[in-house]
C-alpha cells in the first residue's frame, strides 16, 4: 500500500480501474489493523447500502475528512442523528417544492446566457454552472441570501474540498489543529462559509419566517426555535446543502455539455427535441414529461461521470460479501465509477449512448448497478431536486445555442470529492443558426 500511494495521489479513478483489472471484482487491500475491501458487484453493492444497510456506518476516512467542512450534516451523520436530520429536512425537498427549482433553475440558466457574448465564444462553463447552481440552491433552500456573495462562497467550498481531497489522499494526515500551510487554507475556507452561514441565518431571522414558509432554512430555524437543532447544527446542515446542493449539480451539468460537444450527432438530436417541445421559448416545469432525450443525455453523463465517484462504509457487524467473510470494522469501498463500466451490465460501457436509458432499454438496468444518487435509505435527498434543476438548465442553455470542444484543449476527469473536469471546462458556446 506504501508503494500504491503515488498512483492513488496520481490518478485514483486508474488505480481502482488497475486493480479490478488485475485482481477481480472482489480486491482485499494490504491495510494495517484495518481490513479493507473493493467490492465491484452489483450484490455486493446492493448488500451493503441496500439490504444490510444497517451493518454498515460512514464512520469512514472520506466522511470523516468531509466532517471537518460540513460538520456533523446529513450527509456525513449516521444512526439516530442521521434519522433526525433527514426528518427535519425531508419536506423541503417534496415534490410541491419542484416546481419552484425548475423555475429558479431556468432563471440561473438565462443569467449564463446573459453573459455569453452575443457573437457567441469561449466559456469556461463549469465556473459559469457552479455559479448558477449555487443561485439555484440559494434561492429554493435557503430564501436568496447565499447568492449574494455566490463567487466567494464557490472558491471557499473548491478550496476546503481540495483539502479535504489531500487529506484522504495522504497515509500520515497532520491533524487539522497543527498550523500547516493546508490546514490554515482550510481553515480559511471553512471560515468563509461559516460566515456564509451566519449571514445567512441573521438576514432570515430578520425578515422573519412564516408559518407557511417551507424551505429548508424555514425548517431549520423551526427546529433551532423547538430547541431541535442548535446553532452549531443549523450551520453545518446549511453548509451540508451548500456543498451537496451545487458541487454536484454542476458536476452533472457540465460532464453532459462536455458529452454533447464532444458527439455532435447527439447534440443535434437534444437541439432537435428542444426545438419540438420549445419552440424557441424557454422550458417550464411542465415540459419536463416531453424531455425525455434531455433527461437520456443527463442519465448517460451521470453513468459515465458520476458525481460521487466513491462511496465507503464500514462495517460494524460480521458480515458477508459474494461469498467473502467481511468481519466487523471493515472498509468496505464501493465506486460507482467502476459499477457504471461494467460490460455484463452495459454494452460497450465506455461510449456515450443516452438511448441506453430511453424507452424499454431503461428498463432492462439491473437495481443496484445504476448509483449515480446511491441507493437504499440513504439515497440522495436532493436526487428529485437535482433532476429536475439538470435538466431545465441544459434545455434553457442549449435551446437556441450550441456548445463545441475548444481546439486543442484536453479535457481530464479528476477525481476529488466529486468527479471535476481539471483546470474547468472551457468550450465553445455558439449561437445556433
Amino acid at each position: 500500500m506504501v508503494r500504491a500511494v503515488p498512483a492513488i495521489r496520481r490518478d485514483p479513478l486508474a488505480f481502482l480501474a488497475g486493480l479490478v483489472g488485475r485482481y477481480g471484482d472482489l480486491v482485499a487491500f494490504p491495510m494495517p489493523r484495518t481490513p479493507a475491501l473493493l467490492a465491484n458487484t452489483v450484490p455486493a453493492a446492493r448488500r451493503v447500502l441496500v439490504e444490510r444497510h444497517a451493518g454498515y456506518t460512514k464512520r469512514t476516512a472520506q466522511y470523516g475528512a468531509l466532517s471537518l467542512v460540513t460538520g456533523t450534516g446529513l450527509l456525513t451523520a449516521d444512526g439516530e442523528e442521521w434519522r433526525h436530520r433527514r426528518r427535519i429536512d425531508q419536506p423541503a425537498f417534496h415534490h410541491s417544492g419542484l416546481e419552484e427549482v425548475a423555475s429558479q433553475a431556468v432563471a440561473a440558466a438565462q443569467r449564463v446566457r446573459a453573459r455569453v457574448p452575443a457573437g457567441g465564444g469561449v466559456v469556461d462553463v463549469d465556473a459559469a454552472v457552479l455559479q448558477a447552481t449555487l443561485e439555484v440552491v440559494g434561492r429554493t433552500l435557503f430564501g436568496g441570501a447565499v447568492a449574494q456573495d455566490g463567487e466567494r462562497v464557490v472558491a471557499a467550498v473548491l478550496e476546503a474540498l481540495d483539502v479535504v481531497v489531500s487529506r484522504v489522499r495522504t497515509p500520515a494526515v497532520v491533524p487539522a489543529a497543527v498550523p500547516t500551510p493546508r490546514n490554515r487554507r482550510l481553515a480559511r475556507a471553512v471560515r468563509t462559509l461559516d460566515q456564509a452561514a451566519a449571514d445567512v441565518v441573521a438576514h432570515r431571522r430578520q425578515a422573519g419566517v412564516r408559518d407557511g414558509d417551507g424551505d429548508l432554512l424555514a425548517l431549520l430555524l423551526r427546529a433551532a426555535d423547538a430547541g431541535e437543532l442548535t446553532a452549531t447544527q443549523v450551520r453545518d446542515e446549511l453548509v451540508t446543502m451548500v456543498i451537496a446542493g451545487h458541487e454536484t449539480v454542476a458536476s452533472a451539468i457540465s460532464w453532459t455539455l462536455h458529452l454533447l460537444a464532444t458527439h455532435p450527432g447527439e447534440q443535434a438530436r437534444v437541439h432537435a427535441e428542444l426545438d419540438e417541445v420549445l419552440g424557441g421559448r424557454a422550458p417550464a416545469w411542465a415540459d419536463l414529461p416531453a424531455l425525455a432525450r434531455t433527461r437520456a443525455v443527463l442519465d448517460e453523463s451521470l453513468r459515465l461521470y458520476p458525481p460521487a465517484w466513491v462511496v465507503s462504509r464500514r462495517a460494524v457487524v460480521d458480515d458477508e460479501i459474494d461469498g467473502v467473510a467481511v468481519p466487523a470494522g471493515t472498509l468496505v469501498i464501493i465506486s460507482p465509477w467502476l459499477l457504471h463500466r461494467r460490460p455484463d451490465v452495459f454494452a460497450d460501457p465506455e461510449a456515450f449512448r443516452p438511448d441506453r436509458f430511453l424507452g424499454d432499454a431503461a428498463r432492462t438496468v439491473p437495481r443496484g448497478a445504476y448509483l449515480p444518487f446511491g441507493a437504499g435509505p440513504r439515497l440522495c435527498i436532493g436526487r428529485d431536486f437535482a433532476l429536475v434543476e439538470s435538466v431545465l438548465v441544459l434545455a434553457e442553455l442549449l435551446r437556441d445555442h450550441a456548445v463545441l470542444p475548444v481546439p486543442g484543449h484536453r479535457v481530464r476527469a479528476e477525481a476529488l470529492v466529486t468527479m471535476r473536469p481539471h483546470g474547468g471546462l472551457p468550450l465553445r458556446v455558439l449561437p445556433r443558426g
